[in-house]
């Protein structure tokens, strides 16, 4: 089994498909690596990773926004194909088996709560809550939680 991890930014927002009568949630992130070349000059490359999360809890799928950073991790696919003008070319494409969202550019500059929880399927998500105070209550057993 090969697993591919990746830490980077939604292009758009995610997009909920039903195909066979099972959901995907398609999406695609952008990991961007900054590097120096040989002059010692800052460059940065750009790698595209399209993504197919299948699963019956699309919950998760209003929360993929554009801009999002998010954090996936599944079996990859690379497709190659050829251009109209003739030139040979490679797409990389992700199989989802969990993904969890770490925050977005908003969330960051704004400064606002945020909580985070767990999906069924193993999946975390995060949202943001300005409205409603945190309340927090030891009293109770941390398995008596409602999700």
């Amino acid at each position: 089994m090969i697993k591919l991890q990746v830490i980077g930014n939604l292009g758009k927002d995610a997009v909920v498909n039903n195909v066979n009568g099972r959901n995907v949630i398609n999406f695609s992130v952008a990991h961007t690596e900054r590097y120096k070349d040989a002059q010692g000059a800052q460059k940065e490359r750009t790698t595209w990773v399209e993504c197919a999360y299948w699963t019956d809890r699309t919950a998760i799928a209003p929360y993929l926004k554009k801009g999002t950073q998010v954090y996936v991790e599944g079996q990859p696919d690379v497709r190659t194909y050829s251009t109209q003008d003739g030139k040979q070319g490679a797409s990389l494409s992700l199989r989802i088996a969990n993904v969890q969202l770490l925050g977005s550019r908003q969330e960051s500059s704004m400064g606002s709560n945020t909580s985070s929880g767990t999906t069924s399927g193993g999946s975390t998500y995060q949202s943001t809550n300005t409205s409603v105070e945190q309340t927090s209550d030891m009293s109770e057993p941390a398995d008596d939680l409602p999700f």
